[in-house]
């Protein structure tokens, strides 16, 4: 990866912005938004389209070249005006160089007709970095995702079937690399059948090469000083042209449900809680299933939670999903009461040794400084407010987060019934319907199933052979002093410690791979107690927690559920021995592409194995699972869908040879 900076703007005496690099305007001098009403949704007839949509219907739309977002903003006003109230507008936009929050908001003020729409998407635009980052705007009916980055390595990541193209990139003549053959063919290769697409331009190469990848295009009156401009329908892959390569069918979507849309969703935690959000944003019915007479009472019940961001300099699929997730929760969490249930304070990874300073040097390196950026002992204190005797890596967009307040906020939806106490010991499939039980009786039926439990999707015989493993971690709750209420950002080193919330401070957490005790021990209140005194050992003064009586202290203790690779588990699920029989010939050649249909079991979903970074990975894992459910745009790279598909066991179970007892 490398640094994506912002935009780099001239403002001219209309306070228009002018892009630096290309030399060019973000919209015509006259009247950009009539031009993008006329050049983008009058060619694409959306009015028409969106009007005709049926209750629980969607239009994709996709963008090179987001800019201002004001083609995006227009689109969203007039979906609103015509759209019937239930369906859903989702736009994909490509941009290598965001504008920055400022900005975005100098530039939208030019359309206070739009005003209703820009302050939602203003107040949604944040953490915009690197890579896909998903946004949702007006309770979820519209999806806005944004693939920040140059198109050519984005676009080849979208897993995606577009409905109308929005051709916005700078002129031709300014950012020739925006208008290739190459391009096109990726536009060609994610259209709907029927998808439209228009643009400002006219130049007759670039109707050409549109034309060459299967677009039939032509040109039509253009608008102010526009003379003609350009829209088209695509009519198909071209015969002569080698078709791209699709999804090995381990990895391609499942037909789209098209039954009564009712989930259960089994776990009250992050996970659970985000799935049922992400559902009930599209119309499904959810019953959660949660064992605890409340949410959010295991791993999720921590008091503090760190937006804890520990990426890989090379791009790793976790690193991309980290830096999508954070960008993605970082955003839910407007939604919450800042101080109480969460704080943008603020995190501070120490350099503790020599290797982790290494590390960190990489980091600062590959992401832009709005991100992270290094700093020295002396800066590291000053964003700490206490004493530290290192310097690290600052993350001024992290912070803390109350992962139960985060949980109830998801779960208070109408179309969400809480099913608390209630325990799921077994699932059946019966006449179309997944039917939850416990020992004695039915406690929920739906013909969609989504495991979210943990660990404890493995008591499933479907799933038992998912390679889930907890781990325990302690937390130590200590009372908030004069002193110690300086803290004003999160410390983080081998554990953390976090600004005070209500009277206390958390700090942790232990990790212990054998224990199945959750009774809280004096031992890790020790290590906990130790690894404050790595942090700093006056923050320990402070906090009167030098020498303190252990059996005197407050904590808790939950098991984390982790994968083997560290990526969580989140898709549809195969049945286990007919994905053996299907791919049989994998364990002989493993370069086979059999076209053999994934034999997937009916209306089994799995979001599980989030392990310590579930505040991060959680909500965004939930929109991806919905997606491979609804059909919709995929909200992460298709590299990094796979990577975390609960298929990749079995996959390399047959590839490998090897018995499941290896993973």
């Amino acid at each position: 990866m490398k640094p994506v900076p912002h935009a780099q703007l001239d403002w001219d005496e209309q306070g228009r912005p002018h892009s630096r690099v290309f030399d060019d305007v973000y919209f015509s001098d006259k009247s950009g938004l009539e031009e993008t009403r006329y050049v983008f949704l009058e060619q694409n007839r959306l009015q028409e389209r969106f009007a005709a949509l049926p209750a629980g219907g969607r239009l994709v739309i996709g963008e090179t070249g987001f800019g201002t977002g004001l083609n995006f903003l227009c689109a969203w006003q007039l979906f609103e005006q015509h759209a019937v109230a239930d369906a859903r507008l989702h736009f994909v936009s490509v941009e290598k160089y965001p504008l920055s929050h400022t900005d975005l908001q100098r530039a939208l003020a030019l359309w206070p007709q739009l005003k209703p729409f820009a302050d939602q998407l203003l107040g949604q635009y944040i953490a915009i970095h690197e890579g896909f980052q998903r946004i949702e705007l007006d309770s979820g009916r519209v999806t806005l995702t944004l693939l920040i980055g140059d198109a050519l390595e984005q676009l080849p990541q979208l897993d995606a079937q577009v409905d109308a193209w929005f051709l916005d990139g700078f002129a031709p003549a300014k950012n020739p690399d925006m208008w290739t053959a190459e391009l096109f063919a990726e536009l060609a290769r994610l259209a709907a059948p029927g998808s439209t697409l228009s643009t400002f331009t006219s130049t007759g190469w670039v109707r050409r090469l549109l034309n060459a990848a299967g677009f039939k295009m032509k040109r039509t009156p253009g608008i102010g000083h526009k003379w003609e401009i350009l829209r088209g329908e695509y009519l198909g892959w071209p015969e002569q042209t080698p078709r791209p390569a699709t999804a090995a069918p381990w990895f391609a979507r499942p037909a789209p449900h098209a039954g009564e849309r009712h989930a259960l969703v089994i776990g009250g935690g992050l996970a659970g809680c985000a799935t049922a959000h992400s559902l009930a944003a599209r119309g499904w019915r959810v019953s959660l299933l949660e064992r605890h007479t409340d949410l959010a009472q295991e791993a999720s019940g921590n008091p503090q939670g760190v937006l804890y961001l520990k990426l890989s300099a090379h791009g790793t699929a976790l690193s991309q999903l980290i830096l999508s997730g954070f960008g993605y929760t970082r955003r839910l969490l407007e939604h919450l009461q800042r101080g109480v249930d969460w704080d943008a304070c603020g995190v501070l990874q120490l350099a503790f040794n020599a290797k982790e300073a290494e590390r960190q040097a990489q980091l600062a390196q590959a992401f832009a400084p709005d991100l992270l950026r290094q700093v020295d002992a002396e800066q590291a204190q000053a964003c700490a407010n206490v004493p530290l005797d290192q310097g690290g890596l600052f993350f001024p967009e992290g912070g803390w987060v109350h992962p139960p307040a985060l949980c109830a906020w998801q779960a208070h939806h109408p179309l969400i019934e809480r099913c608390l106490h209630q325990e799921a010991l077994t699932l059946q499939r019966v006449d179309g319907q997944w039917q939850a039980w416990d020992a004695e009786k039915q406690l929920a039926s739906a013909p969609v199933v989504v495991l979210a439990g943990a660990a404890e999707i493995k008591r499933f015989p479907f799933s038992a052979a998912l390679p889930l493993k907890r781990i325990r971690g302690q937390i130590t709750r200590l009372p908030h002093t004069a002193q110690s209420q300086q803290l004003s950002t999160v410390v983080c080193a081998q554990g953390y410690v976090a600004p005070a919330r209500l009277g206390e401070h958390t700090l942790g957490a232990s990790f212990d791979f054998h224990s199945n005790d959750l009774t809280p021990t004096l031992a890790e209140h020790a290590e906990n107690l130790a690894m404050l005194r790595e942090i700093s050992s006056a923050l320990l003064q402070a906090l009167h927690a030098d020498g303190v009586p252990l059996e005197t202290l407050e904590g808790r203790a939950a098991f984390r559920c982790t994968s083997p690779d560290y990526l969580p588990i989140v898709g549809p699920l195969a049945e286990a021995s007919a994905f053996a029989t299907a791919y049989g010939v994998l364990a002989r050649d493993a370069r086979q592409v059999p076209d053999t249909p994934c034999p997937w079991l009916e209306g089994v979903y799995i979001n599980s194995g989030h392990g310590s970074r579930g505040l991060i990975t959680a909500p965004l894992a939930a929109q991806l699972l919905v997606a491979w459910l609804d059909n919709e745009p995929l909200p992460l790279p298709a590299t990094v869908a796979h990577a975390c598909h609960p298929n990749r066991f079995a996959l390399r179970e047959l590839i490998r040879g090897k018995s499941r007892k290896d993973f």
